[in-house]
This record gives structure tokens, C-alpha cells and sequence, in this order.
């Protein structure tokens, strides 16, 4: 019975063989098939196709993603894709760009604790290859920085390490979806090696399963025949196809052989003609396959460029991604009157639209025409705050459902209301702050609710007394305040460090949405923790969201997502963060390109 084998590395990622070297192992080792899956690259395919030509072999073009699931490292092996289309390519060159950020900061790190390297040395000392820790780990063996691979992993360049920067992975559901659309075939690869429960590792391929796994790896070269057992029994109640592999890697791997593992491995041509059948009907059947995504796209820096419009291609894009049945969210940390301006002068008018407004605060139903969800600053948070800034000397406002509070008017806020037409209301006496922000007894409204006598000893409250007129302007608190310094950066971040003790005994974030820009809101709000709710509220699992974002403020709604975007004008923290850097920035529509291939 004819052999093969469906994971394989080569040199051009991880493992010892050439690609063309691996042709000729595998026709010795009497194999029918081998599908070449490097890590995250396809750049030894052509060779080991060329070196097949002619001969009783058949070469799978085949990749294996590095995916991060609840901390882990997952693995999705991909099987007839078509790695030469242009979107596969754009996607390589994805995965490339997070690399080289991390990979950088790696050769900076190792260069610090005194172990000089450039990532220019480091390219060409292993030129044509993903780098990976296990060539920093040869590199500095081969310098004398370490005696061994090992103790350069344990001390230096191992997770939790101080030389360690962990590469921010896609989601295994990506992975998948990007195999789906290069026309491949998705493999959840050794899915016993993650150590999950078995709870664990049952909704991990449910999500998968949703996105459009295909197949799971039962037939592996560590696997016990009770591990088989349970892999297929998997394989059965979520209706995937049965994969198997050596995961063969030549010299790096010792005793574990191409198709034999470690020398009871069988996979039979039936596994793999299973797999082709599927694929068949996969590729006939495409509507089977799609699915609902919700993008959240922050407004300036992102969407919206320098002239506070939007592009052509853009609005192209857009209206693509919403005809296509996705869902659309404005995210803004402005208050929502003056996002629902936005959409509005930009003439968005697109099915399936929500707005989020105060970064995160409120959340917006565009088609019901009301609000899904808010939370709130108390209103003696509130007065603190202004307070503070008042003894500081800077200006802070506040927003009630329809206007800008502020105590009044100067440059600061003239220079706010450039670009935001929402009115404003004038407040004086908001700058008493805490004289009125406590209660009778001297405690804040997050210690105790104001009294609502406002009387004491008997005697009229005047504190309680101002501090209630305030309620009508402010209704039952506001969803945020901002703190606004044109022309001395410093004295802002002074400004947030006098506060951290009393911000995170009130759970409350401070959050830069710009240099000049400082956001106070409450700890449960936040851009990624409206995310969440939104993706609750419909039904849509975080895991198949998408987030754009360039600013400080964007950064707990990239982490939230399945898919982060990060503008290439992003700040570094963000473009760290996510798992796609955009490669134009928000006046050449950036976001565009980087989703028109999600649609």
C-alpha cells in the first residue's frame, strides 16, 4: 500500500533537507506523496516541484501557520494553496513585516545584555530562511556567546526571557480563513502537543470548525493508538477529514524519520485521496464557507485622513465589506453626537452600521436608531477630575448626552471644536471640583451615594446643594472627560502621574488618545471592552472581529480582536501589537488595502 506524508520541512524554514533533497529522500523512502509545509513560507515549493518533475512522486504545495490561541502556540498546516496568487502573497509579506519589527527588537535586546548582533549578521548568516529562535540560539553558539542551543534558550532567548520578544501571531481562525481563500485546504496540525483539556481542545476546533477547518492531524508521529482514537473521535463530531504527518525536519529533529516518525508511522494514500475529494467539493461549493465578520475601525489616523475625509478607494471598500454582509463600527473616542456627524458628512449610510463613541462609553445601533449600551464616570469622579486640572492649570471638559461641558471657554477648547460640531454649554461653577465633589461625610460617590437630604447638623449643605444643581447638566454622570495641553506635553503627563493613585483606587483609565489629547473614562469602558459587548450583543464571536486602529487609545481594541490592524502611521505600541500592519497610512488608504482581502 502506497505511503505519504503531509508535513514535512525543509531548509527553508526550520529543517535540514533542501526542498529538491527532499524529493529524492522521500522517492528512497518509498513515498506516493509529500506535501512541503515550511513555517510561514511557501519559498521552497518551485524548487522541490522542478525536482519532482518526471518522477513518481507528487510535491503538495503546503505551509504550516504559527498561530497564538489562548497563549499557545497553534499551528494550522495549509494543502493546495495556490501560494503564487497575489492575496497569498500580500499575506506572506504580512507575516514578514511583524518579523522583521520583532526579530529587531530581538537583535537590539541580545545587543544590550552584551551579546552584539545585527539583523543584518543574523540574514546573513542564514540567508533565504524564516528566522526563528533557533537561529539566534546557532547564531550565538557559533560566536561563543553560549556554550550550547539549550542554555541560549533557558537563560537568553526562551519564553520569559529577558532577550525574548514574542512575535504577535495571527489567531488560528485567520490562518484558516486565509488558506479558505488561497483555495487550500486547513489542517488543525498535532492538536495533542498543546497540552489542552479536552473541553479545551473540543471548542478550539468548534471555533475552528465555524471558521472552515477542514481537517485535523489523527496520524502523527508521537501519537499512542489511544491519542488516534481520541483525534478521530474528534474528527467524526465535527465532520473533518483525517490528516497525518512526520513532521519531518532532518538533522534538528534526530530518530524521527520522513514518513515513519520514529519508526511506527503509516499514513496511507487513502488519507490524502480523502482530502483531495474534499477539496474537490470545497472548491464547487465556496458559499458553504463564508461567514460574518464585524470590522471596528477608529476614526482619525485611520479612517479618516489628514482632511478628515475619506478616499475613494476607501468608500470602495467599504461599501464592498458591507455588501458582503459585514458588519461596519465607527469607533472614536469623540462623544457619540459628533461621530454620528461623521457618518453623517461623510455620507455612510450603509446597512449594518454601530457606532462607538467616549472611546468604548457608549455603543450605538445605527439601523434601531438607539443605544445598545453605556457606562459612566460618577458624578463626583467627575468633578474631581476637573478639579485637579483646574489646580493644574489644565483644561479639562466633560459631554452630557448633547453638549460639551466645560467650565470656559479658551484655547484649548477652540482648538477642540475644529473638528467637532457638537455645542457646547458653558458651566462655571464645575470649576469648584472638589469642593463639591464629596458628600456629607466626606466620601467620594464610588465609597457612598450623596445624601438626598443634602442636609447636615440640621443645616443646609451648600456643597450637596451645588454638587445637585450639577445634576441636570450632567444627567446621571458623563462618559468621559478629556484633558487638553497644546503647548507643553509635560505638564499633561504630570498632570495623569498626580492622579494615578486616586485613578486606580476609582477604576478609572487615562488613556492618550494623541500627544495632546488625555482621556479619563471608567476601567470597565475602554475600546476593546466595547468590542466584546457588541460582538456579545450579536452573536459574533471576538475571535472573527477585526480592528484598525493608530493610536494609544486603539490598543485594548486590537488586543481584543481576532484581526488587529495597525496603521502604518501608528504608534510603535501599536504596530506592536497587531497582527497586520497596513502598508500605505491613512491619506493614501491604508486601511482599504489591508481590508479589501478580509471582504
Amino acid at each position: 500500500m502506497n505511503a505519504v506524508d503531509l508535513h514535512v520541512h525543509s531548509n527553508k524554514s526550520d529543517g535540514s533537507f533542501t526542498p529538491a533533497a527532499l524529493v529524492d529522500y522521500a522517492l528512497e523512502k518509498g513515498l506516493s506523496a509529500f506535501a512541503l509545509t515550511d513555517h510561514d513560507t511557501t519559498d521552497g515549493i518551485d524548487e522541490a516541484l522542478l525536482a519532482a518533475r518526471g518522477k513518481p512522486i507528487e510535491v503538495i504545495p503546503g505551509i504550516e501557520f504559527s498561530t497564538e490561541y489562548k497563549g499557545k502556540d497553534i499551528h494550522i498546516v495549509g494543502l493546495y494553496m495556490d501560494y503564487k496568487s497575489d492575496y497569498f502573497k500580500r499575506r506572506l509579506v504580512n507575516f514578514v513585516r511583524g518579523r522583521t519589527i520583532r526579530n529587531q527588537e530581538m537583535c537590539r535586546r541580545l545587543t544590550e545584555h552584551g551579546f552584539p548582533v545585527t539583523y543584518e549578521e543574523l540574514m546573513a548568516e542564514f540567508p533565504d530562511c524564516v528566522i526563528t529562535r533557533a537561529h539566534y540560539a546557532r547564531f550565538m553558539q557559533s560566536r561563543g556567546y553560549v556554550k550550547t542551543v539549550k542554555e541560549a534558550f533557558d537563560k537568553y532567548i526562551g519564553d520569559g526571557c529577558p532577550c525574548f520578544i514574542p512575535r504577535k501571531k495571527i489567531t488560528p481562525m485567520r490562518a484558516v480563513e486565509i488558506i479558505l481563500k488561497a483555495g487550500g485546504f486547513p489542517i488543525l496540525a498535532h492538536p495533542l502537543l498543546y497540552h489542552f483539556s479536552k473541553k479545551e481542545l473540543d471548542e478550539l476546533v468548534s471555533l475552528l470548525k465555524e471558521m472552515g477547518l477542514q481537517g485535523i492531524e489523527a496520524l502523527y508521529s508521537t501519537h499512542t493508538p489511544a491519542d488516534e482514537r481520541e483525534i478521530r473521535a474528534l474528527a467524526a463530531k465535527y465532520g473533518l477529514c483525517i490528516s497525518g504527518g512526520s513532521d519531518f525536519h532532518g538533522v534538528a529533529k534526530p530518530g524521527l524519520d520522513l514518513g515513519k516518525g520514529y519508526g511506527k508511522l503509516f499514513i496511507p494514500q487513502e488519507v490524502l485521496t480523502h482530502i483531495q475529494d474534499r477539496h474537490l467539493w470545497m472548491r464547487s461549493h465556496p458559499e458553504q464557507l463564508r461567514h460574518t465578520k464585524i470590522l471596528f475601525t477608529d476614526l482619525d489616523g485611520t479612517l479618516l485622513n489628514s482632511d478628515k475625509q475619506i478616499g475613494s478607494y476607501t468608500r470602495e471598500v467599504l461599501h464592498a465589506w458591507t455588501a458582503a454582509g459585514h458588519k461596519l463600527v465607527l469607533c472614536s473616542g469623540r462623544d457619540i453626537n459628533s461621530v454620528t456627524d461623521v457618518k453623517n458628512y461623510l455620507g455612510l449610510d450603509l446597512p449594518g452600521m454601530y457606532l462607538i463613541g467616549y472611546n468604548g462609553g457608549q455603543i450605538y445601533d445605527c439601523t434601531a436608531r438607539k443605544t445598545l449600551f453605556k457606562t459612566t464616570l460618577t458624578i463626583p469622579q467627575t468633578l474631581h477630575i476637573i478639579g485637579e486640572a483646574e489646580k493644574a492649570g489644565v483644561h479639562v471638559h466633560t459631554y452630557s448626552d448633547t453638549h460639551i461641558i466645560a467650565c470656559r471657554e479658551d484655547e484649548e477648547l477652540h482648538y477642540y471644536k475644529h473638528a467637532i460640531s457638537t455645542p457646547v454649554l458653558l458651566c462655571p461653577e464645575l470649576a469648584i471640583g472638589d469642593a463639591i465633589a464629596m458628600d456629607d461625610d466626606g466620601k467620594t460617590d464610588s465609597e457612598a451615594n450623596h445624601k438626598a437630604s443634602g442636609k447636615a447638623n440640621g443645616k443646609t449643605n451648600s456643597k450637596a446643594s451645588t454638587r445637585d444643581s450639577l445634576v441636570p447638566v450632567l444627567g446621571e454622570g458623563p462618559c468621559k472627560c478629556i484633558g487638553i495641553e497644546l503647548k507643553d506635553a509635560e505638564k499633561l503627563e504630570r498632570f495623569r502621574l498626580s492622579l494615578l493613585p486616586w485613578a486606580e483606587k476609582e477604576k478609572i483609565s487615562m488613556i492618550y488618545s494623541s500627544p495632546i489629547y488625555l482621556e479619563f473614562f471608567p476601567s470597565a469602558s475602554g475600546k476593546g471592552a466595547a468590542l466584546k459587548t457588541l460582538c456579545k450583543l450579536l452573536g459574533i464571536h471576538p475571535y472573527f472581529s477585526v480592528a484598525a486602529g493608530d493610536a494609544q487609545n486603539d490598543l485594548s481594541m486590537i488586543e481584543a480582536s481576532g484581526m488587529g490592524i495597525a496603521m502604518s502611521n501608528a504608534a510603535e505600541a501599536v504596530r506592536f501589537a497587531a497582527t497586520t500592519i497596513t502598508p500605505y497610512d491613512n491619506d493614501h488608504d491604508g486601511l482599504a488595502h489591508a481590508l479589501v482581502d478580509l471582504i
